[in-house]
């Protein structure tokens, strides 16, 4: 079995061309230099350089088995920094889960810094519908939550409100509610309303207010947007989803005649006093607490 040093030797020879100044890298003799690849060379049975000039040269065989030994190199490497990682704390992997309902973009700066503060921490992104990141963080599945605010949480549970969602309500540029200045009450009535509905029996939970007695219920904003799209109802849906289709004229925006203070919805982010979160849940938590309010009305 080749050892680390032996391949080490291999690739740095590879590299720059001679032992010689691959002994210099490894601060070691050039005769120890020589003797492990030659040692690499009885152990894979093949030559790896030929030495007939004046500096090594890779024979057809080494050309072949240097990204092999590299990738061994690169491996070992990656497992040193993994036990450091551990000895030091920081968790193995960490779940964030994101309701469907609140837009990713505002998330991206934040999710390349952690990459970079922890590049050895697997993180698992869900995108749970309305009331399922509670029922994650309940059953462990989660570590971390961001979703649109509940009037109550499970006990155990921690909260805090970082900013809003904006809820527009929309329709199809051909369904009857688009032809109207302004839409009441009784017009939304009249009209199929679809709304972004939960899986949980045990906690339903919905995004909007329902309006219309004739409803349809999906679990992904997504859907009913698509559903709005193709003009079986209208929604209320959140305005980072829907603002490409309003641009597109996809979709248009209805006017209501009442006041309506239940488009905005809280976002909260929350977390469990049952799960210690370690350094990178921390960091993530802090960091998902620190951003401007503002980075949510439109991401």
């Amino acid at each position: 079995m080749p050892n680390l040093t032996s391949l080490e030797a291999f690739v740095l020879a590879a590299e720059t061309g001679s032992f010689s100044a691959a002994a210099r890298r490894m601060r070691k003799a050039q005769s120890a230099v020589s003797t492990a690849i030659a040692n690499l060379e009885i152990d894979s049975g093949v030559d790896l350089f030929d030495r007939a000039g004046r500096n090594p040269v890779l024979t057809a065989h080494g050309r072949a088995l240097l990204p092999y030994a590299r990738n061994v190199l690169y491996g070992s490497q990656e497992f040193i920094a993994k036990a450091n990682t551990l000895s030091e704390g920081v968790e193995a992997e960490l779940c964030l889960a994101v309701e469907q309902s609140i837009g990713m973009a505002s998330l991206l700066p934040l999710l390349g810094e952690f990459a970079e503060r922890f590049p050895h921490v697997a993180l698992d992104l869900l995108r749970p519908g309305p009331n399922d990141t509670a029922a994650l963080l309940s059953g462990g599945r989660a570590d971390i939550g961001l979703m649109i605010e509940q009037e109550v949480y499970p006990i155990g549970f921690q909260f805090r409100g970082v900013g809003h969602s904006k809820l527009v309500p929309v329709c199809a540029p051909g369904h009857p509610l688009a032809a109207l200045d302004t839409v009441g009450h009784g017009d939304l009535r009249r009209h199929r309303q679809l709304i972004t509905h939960s899986r949980s029996r045990t906690r339903p939970a919905q995004i909007g207010d329902r309006k219309s007695a004739a409803i349809w219920q999906a679990e992904s904003p997504s859907l009913i947007a698509d559903l709005v799209i193709a003009g079986f109802g209208w929604a209320e849906l959140p305005n980072s989803l829907v603002a490409a289709h309003l641009e597109s004229g996809a979709l248009v925006v209805m006017s209501y005649l009442f006041q309506q203070s239940d488009l905005l919805e809280g976002i909260d982010v929350v977390w469990t006093e049952r799960h210690a979160l370690g350094p990178a849940g921390q960091w993530l938590r802090d960091s998902l607490l620190a951003m401007p309010q503002t980075a949510w009305r439109d991401g």
